[in-house]
Order: structure tokens, then sequence, then C-alpha cells
């Protein structure tokens, strides 16, 4: 990965492209390259759908090689979401097929003529555009059957109707290994930003292309083997995540009283089991779907798996915890055939579960339908697929959403929906959702894993005492792995084993001839985290944004009757280190 491939589409006669040297950006990888490269080239009060925002697509340091695991991709811009800096991961092939390509990422920027849609075909021979409006208006799926041959060694990136219409909650679609465009760049609204720029698919063509090989290869497959061998050994990584789907938590969250519901009024629910991912995995299995499977080649974990009809036809991949609770749990419907329709949904017109189901959840609050009406958020995410003046409001955004309907109880952060976790019952995540950059997020610091797994340690989630060290730590830790390439989910083994974090900094060290210690890769995530805050606060962002809505300071939570408690004083020493 020495190159970097310049798409602009401002160019006259149609979009051109050149490649160049990595440069200044050399030896970054994943959110450490796109978050650098937006904090450096796109001015921070620019609009984000206008000219000067820039969109990167960067593997991660570890990508196309044979690390176990490390097929994740990053995409980064200026969010039309939050208005600050993003940075949105998506799993399947993309990220690996992209790097063997030899690119360490891909830049769409300059002002698109607002006419006609590109289509971009890449291979091992170079670049290809060329104009595709026999495209528009088509979703992710229509896409994959028209070009399914072209990406079947390489992989696909598009947006379906809602990034098309640049509609702030909507996603850039990557394929996985059956070729569905069933993994997503979902967060911030990444997708309206390619969009903007015109450009409806990349086509990546792996043919000819090969792993990309260590400088010492011994001792790379040595940590290769450890490494995995870790993965295997940890009771998430190598048995909830592969039994179970990443779903295995909805049981674990409604019985710890973390898990909102009904639009975060209670931390439990009471159907919780018929939603659960022991549920849902039986549920597969006698369908004949499957609950372990790998979203991209190389991946030790397998937390995917495939979801089927009742008469045994494709619905869409096994949906995952946070879709499941977002049109489940937090919409009162315990219907897993009905949220297996409303995930296929979203990825079809390239929408994120989560910021979806968190706007239908402020949709019922405002009484557009009841909670626990399966078929009526169906409708409404057929009405943002279509663009109805209705559905273009609530593809804006939960916040949005709220807005347009006078409602206070909006769950956001920085204009973003919260994820599965309530911040009242688990503080951790709490400070995570309100001081990361990204807005409410529940990767960018996941401290579910000590607060209720008691992974890496154990601090009590209801207590306010350690909450703000915790996320420190972990934004720090997750800012670095995101750039590597490596699936956020090795985090549980890395945190709990010392040899597998060890392993994963030996496999850095030996592809690239480094000696890196586990300061630098502190100091790594710490400069991540570094340029997304200037970035920020370039754009505007103040301490006063660190914030969660004051009603869950003022409202107390079921069963365990608690308010987000973390003093003001403690949020702003997250990043004072």
């Amino acid at each position: 990965m020495d190159k970097i491939l310049r798409i602009d589409v401002s160019a006259e006669g149609g979009p051109s492209c050149k490649e160049e040297p990595c440069g200044d950006y050399a030896g970054l990888g994943g959110r450490a390259l796109t978050s650098t490269l937006i904090s450096k080239e796109v001015p921070a009060d620019c609009h984000p759908l206008g000219p000067e925002n820039k969109l990167v697509i960067a593997p991660g340091l570890l990508s196309g090689t044979a690390a176990v695991t490390s097929g994740r991709l990053s995409v980064g811009c200026k969010s039309p979401l939050t208005g600050g800096i993003k940075e949105a991961n998506a799993g399947g092939q993309g990220a690996q097929v992209l790097a063997r390509l030899g690119y360490a990422a891909i830049v769409l920027e300059g002002e698109w003529n607002g006419n006609d849609l590109y289509k971009v075909f890449i291979n091992k021979d170079g670049v290809n555009i060329e104009v595709a409006n026999d495209l528009k208006m088509l979703t992710n799926y229509q896409l994959m059957e028209r070009f399914q041959d072209t990406y079947a060694k390489g992989a696909m990136l598009s947006i379906g109707t809602a990034g098309e219409m640049r509609l702030s909650n909507s996603t850039i679609a990557v394929t996985d290994r059956e070729l569905r465009p069933t993994r997503h760049a979902g967060r911030g609204g990444v997708g309206a930003v390619m969009g903007s720029k015109g450009v409806k698919v990349i086509l990546l063509d792996g043919v000819g292309t090969k792993l990309r090989e260590p400088k010492d290869k011994e001792a790379f497959n040595k940590a290769n083997k450890l490494f995995n061998q870790g993965l295997k050994d940890h009771a998430v990584t190598g048995q909830g995540l592969p039994t179970y789907g990443t779903n295995v938590l909805t049981n674990v969250l409604s019985e710890a009283g973390g898990y909102p519901t009904y639009n975060f009024k209670q931390g439990s629910y009471p159907d919780a089991d018929k939603i659960s991912g022991e549920t849902q995995a039986e549920l597969e299995i006698a369908r004949g779907g499957v609950s372990t499977h790998g979203c991209h080649r190389g991946c030790s974990i397998q937390c995917s798996g495939t979801f089927l009809d009742k008469d045994g036809n494709y619905v869409t991949k096994q949906p995952e915890y946070e879709t499941v609770w977002a049109h489940g749990g937090n919409c009162g419907i315990c219907d897993l055939d009905a949220i297996a329709k409303l995930d296929y949904l979203d990825d079809n017109y390239g929408l994120d579960t989560i910021e979806m189901g968190v706007t239908i959840g402020v949709a019922m609050e405002a009484g557009l339908l009841k909670f626990g009406d399966a078929d009526g958020a169906i409708n409404l995410v057929n009405e943002v697929g279509s663009g109805t003046p209705l559905g273009r409001i609530l593809g804006s955004g939960a916040a949005t959403t709220a807005r347009a309907y006078g409602i206070e109880r909006a769950p956001v952060v920085k204009g973003q929906g919260m994820p599965a976790y309530d911040p009242r019952a688990v503080k951790g995540i709490g400070v995570t959702y309100a001081t990361s950059p990204m807005g409410a997020d529940h990767t960018a610091g996941y401290a579910v894993a000590t607060n209720i797994l008691k992974v890496g340690g154990d601090v009590d989630p209801l207590s306010s005492e350690g909450q703000a060290e915790l996320s420190q730590n972990l934004q720090i830790a997750t800012a670095a792995v995101d750039s590597t390439g490596m699936c956020l989910f090795i985090a549980f083994a890395v945190l709990d084993q010392p040899e597998t974090f060890q392993a994963l900094i030996d496999l850095l060290n030996s592809y690239y001839e480094l000696s890196l210690t586990a300061d630098d890769v502190a100091a790594l995530g710490k400069s991540v985290l570094q340029n997304e805050r200037d970035f920020n606060a370039r754009a505007g962002f103040t301490a006063q944004d660190d914030r969660l809505p004051r009603y869950f300071q003022r409202e107390s939570l079921p069963p365990h009757n608690v308010t987000f408690d973390v003093p003001d004083e403690e949020l702003d020493k997250v990043f004072q280190w």
C-alpha cells in the first residue's frame, strides 16, 4: 500500500484520477489515515456536502495480509449528521482487496456538477471511470445483481437510494464473501458524501492480486498463530460470538438493566428472550441458515451468519445486536422476521440500522405509530428509501426527526443516535457517547466490555467512579486498533491476555520491520484522537458538545432507577493525558 488514488470529480469532461505516493501519510492506515487526511486537507467549517469536503476510503495497516481478522475498512469525511469529523468502519471484502491492489487510500474530492452519475472500476492494471446514469436510484441489491460478475473476485462499494439523495443517515455498502452488500460503513452519513461526489459505485477487481508479504515472514507467521490462538481461547471471541453472533448481548444487557427500551424509557425488555442471540441462532439453523460465518476471508471470530425466512429463502445476513435492539427492543418489536426484513431494507437502501431504529423510536414517541408496530416500522423505512417528504425527514436522523415533531427525548450526542446501551446503567459507555469526537458511538470506546462483561477489569456500571478513565483508555486503544484494519472484537482477547496484545504488536513489527512497543501503540491512538478533536474544535465544537442530553440526568431508568451522574469535570478530563 504505497500509493493514494485521488479522484477529482470536478475535472472538466468528467472525473479524473491520479496516483501519488503516500508522502506525509506514509506509515498510516485505516482510521489514522482517514482522520489525519481529513484534519489536514478539509476546512473544518465547510459544508459536509460541499466541494471542500473529501471522502477517504482506507484499508488498515494489516489489511490484505495473512493476519487473521484484518479486513476492516475505514471511511472518513466531515459528517453531514454530526458536523464533525467522521470515521465509519466496515467489514466485508473491501479492505482486503483494496490493500492487495496496492492502495493506502482512495480519496474522492472536488465539486460534482450534479448531472452525470459515475461508476469507478479498479483492477491491477489501473482505474476506469465511466458515466453510469442507468444506475440512478438503484438499490444496493440491484447493484449487486448488475455487477456481481464484475467483482466476483473482489468487492463492491456502493450507495443505495439514501446516499444518492444525500440523506444524513446514509451508508456505504461493502460486499461480503457471498458478494452481497451486507457490510456497511454505517455511521455519520458517509453515503451522502459519496453521493455528493456523484459516485454511485466503486468496483474492486482482485484478479491477479496476491497477499501482501511481511518483511520478516517467519516472525509474522509465528505472531499470527499466537494471535489467532488467543482469539480462539477467549470466551467471548472463541465461544460466545461465533456461536450466537453479536446478538448474544441481548439477554445479557436486558438482565443487567442496561438495555434501552421504548426510546430509552426502561433498561430491560420483557420480551428479550424472543429476539435474543440464542433464539436467533436456533431459528437460523432450524431454517437451514448458518449462525457462524465470517464477513470476509480470513476472519477468525466468525460472528456473522445468514437469516432465512420460514420457507428457506434468503432474507439478510444475521442481524447484529445493534440492529436487533434498534429495530427490536427499542421500538417494542419482538418479531425476528420483522427485524430481519428491516435489516434487509436498511442494507438495500443504504441506511444505518442504529440511526434508523433510533429514529423510528423517536417517531413512535411522536405518535406517528405505536410502539410494537412492525408493519408500520417497515412502511417508514420504505418511505425513506423512496424519498417521500416524510422519508427525507426520517432519513436525516433522530435529531432532525425530533426537531420536526417537537420531541425533547431524542437520544443523541452531536446529532448522532445512541446505540444499544443505556448510559445511565452502563456509565462508562455514557462517557464514551458524550466525549467521542464521533458523536454517540459505542465502538469508539467500548466500556461495556469492562462494565458488563468484566473484560479487562471490573468497573461497576452503576457507579460514576472510574468511568472517565476507563473510557479514556478504551478510546485511545480503539483509535489504534481502527488503524490496523483489525476487527474491534479482538479487543476482548487483547484486554484480557497480555500475550495476545503482544502478538498484535509483533504482527505490526514483523510486517513493517519496526520495533513498536505498547507505549507506541498508545501514542498512535492519542495522535488520531488529537487530530479528530482539533478538527472538531475548528468546526465550532466546545466542551458543551461533550455532554449527554439533559434528560439523562433528570429521568431515572428502571429497573435500577439511576441517572447519568458522571460530573462534567470528569467528562472534560477524558482527553487530558
